[in-house]
């Protein structure tokens, strides 16, 4: 499919020189709209070059990282879009960690500002970094409220008014961000991606799929993620159409919002869909404007995908496959492949890029036979921030990233995932590395050793279950190792169960054998 031609026009593919094309393109027509307003195209780049001038008068410089903590929100946009024209290193956090795992991510990334939040969900992000050391932080930013205090300056102050500043030129092979993802090492790595990359990669993406300037495009994936950023956000903008920021996975509010905006465009995890499937609203509400669904990451049933064409109206359903490694993309299904292809298979390979599949010594193997997932193209990242031996590890002297994902490479090119990252497991859309929740545990003055694995459940598709040794002559309940969990990671992290026993199985090289906790579960 086409590219579309207003980009092909872009002097620069960074993200300060799209958003700048596309506000003459687009002028007033809506780009955002949240609950309390809406912000045409133009609005986007005045509004983020105010904020843009007031972060380099606060010492911002060209490659300096800047966080964002916050949920799907307008002023996310204008933040995140301020710190590329000022130069910066956007860094998204999620916003289910506790300040323990942000303040890890802030001081990795040795962020000098963050933007966060002080009311979601009924939580202060702000105060939960209260007792983190964060000697790198030099200024923290309020996006949704307007009070000043002496540590927490406010969004509100500075969006509407510029200051004199001097912008640096931005170039295509700037480093437009850096997204942490867990990894068997149990430590998050900075995931490396330019401007270019994150251009290239997301006009393919949304001319693929089909988004166009008519689509009302509503974005429930995170914002933190790059499905709710790059997919998001940033392919919105890119094709002109106008996007609602969903802050809150609600199924009924989702439905309520579909019918009123006339919602075309909705992405999301398999659960997103099912829970709207099972909802009763869809019965009395009008959803057919629906058109484009975008879906991966778990295992998707085939009724699945006839259910969202057949029932909720879809014309066009795609799953696809990436990592953040791979800025976001590395296969995806064609709207034309049929319920049974789209459901079992990832697509194949997008232009430019090359996909195959070797076995554990590395060589080559036939199509339709399992093996580790190798990819190659322009839209491997440069590497992991500040860990050149995770990077090696990673990415080869011939450019393959090594993905440590199992699939099965058809004929025609099509790939069949079987086995997500070695230990790894997808709780409602969201990929739970055993060893970081097993580091955390660990920080439990009780505990000696813990293991973890990922068990099928009804509604998340899976979730942890923690096998745990205590340290001699400590008592500790599940239920209150439960509620330490909670207070210290990420909720879809959280452990469901919790087993203690006396030793954990082991090999002869003292690793934990997995499998024979899978087998007692």
């Amino acid at each position: 499919m086409g590219e579309d031609t207003r980009l092909k026009s872009l002097t620069k593919l960074t993200i300060p020189d799209l958003i700048k094309h596309q506000a003459k393109n687009f002028s007033s027509k809506p780009a955002l709209i949240s609950d309390d307003e809406t912000l045409t195209f133009s609005d986007l780049d005045k509004l983020s070059t105010n904020i843009a001038s007031h972060i380099i008068n606060l010492g911002i410089l060209p490659g300096d990282r800047v966080a964002i903590w916050a949920p799907n929100m307008n002023e996310w946009v204008l933040a995140g879009i301020a710190i590329h024209k000022a130069g910066g290193v956007l860094v998204p956090i999620n916003t289910r960690m506790k300040g323990k795992e942000a303040a890890y991510i802030l001081n990795n990334a040795e962020a000098k500002i963050l933007f966060s939040v002080k009311t979601f969900l009924g939580t202060n992000y702000f105060k939960l970094l209260e007792n983190e050391e964060l000697p790198h932080l030099q200024h923290q930013i309020s996006l949704d409220e307007n009070h000043l205090s002496d540590q927490i300056k406010s969004i509100g102050s500075i969006k509407e008014h510029a200051s004199e500043a001097k912008f640096p030129e931005i170039n295509e092979s700037d480093m437009a961000d850096i997204i942490f993802t867990s990894g068997t090492t149990g430590k998050p790595k900075g995931v490396m991606s330019t401007h270019v990359q994150n251009i290239k990669v997301f006009d393919y993406w949304s001319s693929y799929i089909g988004l166009n300037e008519k689509d009302q495009y509503l974005i429930v994936n995170p914002f933190f993620h790059t499905f709710g950023y790059k997919a998001g956000w940033l392919a919105s903008i890119m094709r002109g159409a106008t996007a609602y920021p969903c802050p809150v996975f609600d199924a009924d509010k989702i439905i309520e919002i579909i019918n009123k905006e006339k919602i075309s465009m909705l992405p999301g995890p398999p659960t997103l869909y099912q829970s709207i499937l099972t909802s009763n609203l869809i019965e009395t509400m009008d959803i057919s404007s629906l058109r484009l669904g975008v879906t991966g990451a778990a295992s998707i049933p085939v009724q699945l995908i006839k259910d969202m064409k057949e029932k909720l109206g879809f014309d066009t359903v795609i799953t696809a496959y990436g990592l953040t490694e791979s800025t976001g993309v590395v296969t995806m299904c064609t709207p034309d492949d049929d319920y049974k292809t789209i459901a079992t298979t990832s697509g194949c390979a997008i232009a430019d890029v090359e996909v195959k599949c070797v076995n554990q010594d590395g060589q080559d193997i036939p199509a339709g036979e399992p093996g580790e997932i190798l990819v190659r193209g322009y839209n491997i990242t440069k590497g992991y921030f500040n860990n050149p031996e995770a990077t090696q590890e990673a990415i080869d002297d011939d450019g393959w990233l090594h993905t440590g994902d199992i699939g099965i490479l058809d004929e025609n090119g099509y790939i069949k995932i079987t086995d997500r990252s070695k230990d790894m497991f997808i709780v409602g859309g969201f990929n739970a590395y055993p060893a970081e929740i097993e580091n955390i545990l660990c920080d439990h003055p009780s505990i000696s050793q813990a293991a973890v694995i990922g068990i099928e459940d009804e509604r998340m598709g899976e979730v942890a279950k923690a096998f745990v040794v205590l340290k001699p002559d400590q008592d500790l309940n599940s239920d209150s190792l439960i509620e330490w969990s909670k207070e210290n990671m990420a909720n879809y992290k959280v452990p469901r169960i919790v087993e203690f026993v006396q030793e954990l199985p082991t090999n002869a090289a003292g690793k934990i054998m997995k499998y024979l906790l899978k087998d007692s579960s």
